[in-house]
């Protein structure tokens, strides 16, 4: 009989429900119920399935505008589908309701054809509440890129410093636009999200998402943190998910645009669009927007961006993304830089712009973000799923093996007509 420890699983979603938990309830909330930034026990689980739906409780942020425009409408035409069965890359059967429970998925919308098929919400999230989007956030950043580059205010051939001089002395002394956008740059930065040593965690102190410890040395805003990093390896060899390339395209949008980040996706997309609610980006503190991670939005109004990008740019009776940027990230980047990268789950993938693609028979393509959240696009089944969610593990390998099979088996399910 071995004496290795058994390893524990974590708790359900019904289990850590934050309404039954009774996180943050009361005035003032009990002790014991409380959730607070400055001990950072709102990155931890269960009391992050509350956090990710109440960043503005916890951090400064600064609104995106929906304009002063009527919300676009999306047509409902509600099926059940919460029986669509799929088998998980490990083998086991499930269905797309069990899909939701068994992810910690706080909500999730599905259009097929520009119609609301299905929609559900569970923890802390409701329909007019925002949810922290992570990473998904970038593919917003790289959109947004796109727009200026189809307009010919950023040349993807250019050297970063024409645009950030200030980066001259970093690693991105001597990287190009393109490089930044698809991160084939080579960069010393880590980002292992469970381990506190870590890149990814001095980011996290810059960009607000993380206290700074009383004999923290390093820097305490994303502008600063950019202008210390070092290179390591060649630029443009492969690609290396590291969130502060899409911090640096920011403020290369920035720069280009005169814009801050939250006016500039107001006044290109979330307005246009039409969307229902503001969204909101959390700010470091010296009030810059979180342009790799720090987006939230509601499950509908993600919906409406993913609808936007099937639609190759357009809806809401207008061309709000040219679709040669759309048409540009389809096509996906080289699959083979994206190979060492060691992605399991994402076999043939690619990473274009900020997006990530499947090169699969359906030539679908994702936003994502860790603990679960992302946009799915399926342009053959014509279909769009928007989720937000609140796993205990960060990293999206703890996702991709339920949620992707259920995306599929749906989108066939949905083609074939049942």
């Amino acid at each position: 009989m071995s004496d290795a420890p058994v390893p524990t699983q974590p708790a359900t979603a019904a289990e850590t429900d934050p309404n039954a938990l009774g996180w943050m309830k009361g005035s003032p909330p009990a002790p014991d119920k409380l959730i607070k930034f400055h001990d950072d026990s709102f990155r931890e689980f269960p009391q992050l399935r509350w956090a990710w739906s109440n960043v503005r409780s916890l951090v400064p942020t600064v609104a995106v505008w929906r304009g002063d425009g009527g919300a676009s409408v999306l047509p409902r035409e509600e099926r059940d589908i919460g029986g669509s069965q799929s088998t998980t890359m490990d083998g086991r059967p499930m269905t797309f309701a069990k899909m939701f429970d068994e992810t910690y998925a706080d909500g999730i919308v599905v259009l097929h054809k520009g119609k609301l098929i299905h929609e559900r919400y569970a923890g802390a999230l409701k329909p007019h509440k925002p949810h922290i989007a992570m990473s998904v956030t970038k593919s917003f950043t790289g959109t947004l890129a796109g727009i200026l580059i189809a307009e010919g205010k950023i040349d993807p051939q250019a050297p970063v410093t024409d645009y950030v001089p200030e980066l001259k002395t970093s690693a991105f002394g001597d990287a190009r636009v393109h490089e930044v956008m698809d991160m084939t740059t080579g960069l010393k930065y880590t980002e292992v999200y469970a381990d506190r040593n870590s890149d990814v965690w001095s980011l996290r102190r810059a960009n607000g998402m993380a206290p700074i410890p009383p004999d923290y040395q390093g820097a305490t805003d994303i502008f600063a943190l950019l202008c210390m990093q070092e290179k390591q390896g060649e630029h443009g060899k492969a690609f290396a998910y590291k969130t502060v390339n899409t911090d640096v395209l920011a403020f290369i949008v920035r720069r280009a645009s005169g814009a801050t980040l939250s006016d500039l996706l107001s006044e290109r997309i979330w307005a246009p669009m039409g969307a229902e609610e503001d969204a909101h980006y959390h700010v470091d503190r010296i009030g810059t927007e979180s342009g790799g991670g720090g987006l939230s939005t509601t499950v509908r109004d993600l919906a409406r961006f993913g609808e936007t990008m099937r639609n190759h740019g357009r809806f809401n009776g207008r061309q709000i993304v040219p679709a040669a940027v759309v048409e540009d990230i389809e096509r996906g980047a080289d699959p083979a830089k994206f190979k060492p990268a060691g992605y399991t789950t994402l076999p043939g993938g690619s990473y274009r712009n900020q997006w990530w693609v499947t090169h699969n028979e359906h030539g679908a393509y994702m936003a994502r973000g860790v603990y679960g959240q992302g946009i799915y696009i399926d342009p053959k089944a014509e279909m769009v799923i928007a989720r937000y969610a609140s796993h205990p593990v960060a990293g999206n390998a703890a996702n991709d093996p339920v949620t992707l099979p259920a995306y599929m088996a749906l989108a066939k399910d949905l083609i074939a007509g049942r």
